[in-house]
């Protein structure tokens, strides 16, 4: 991510990440939903790897083993969260 807009972002996951870590989950909520207001405002997509660990309903900041679970089918990665979201991303270009 270029500009300012991207830093702070990319500095936004890593709060999340390191506060969803330590066990403060809404704390990592709001970073969360920060970075998300950022992209929207100057209309920047969030890096792949934030979009896959956050869900959608509740902005939780998604830790494998501890509020999400992560399953690895034929095709695809399906991540489920704590609030009951799933969300399925491929492994590979589908043919």
């Amino acid at each position: 991510m270029s500009g300012i807009a991207g830093e702070r972002i990319d500095r936004l996951h890593t709060l999340a990440s390191e506060a969803a870590a330590a066990g403060e989950r809404d704390l990592s909520r709001e970073y969360v939903r920060l970075a998300r207001r950022i992209a929207e405002r100057h209309r920047l997509s969030l890096p792949r790897r934030f979009q896959w660990f956050t869900c959608d309903r509740c902005d939780a900041y998604l830790r494998p083993g501890a509020n999400a679970r992560v399953r690895l089918g034929p095709a695809r990665v399906v991540v489920r969260c704590d609030c009951g979201v799933t969300a399925r991303y491929p492994t590979s270009e589908q043919e």
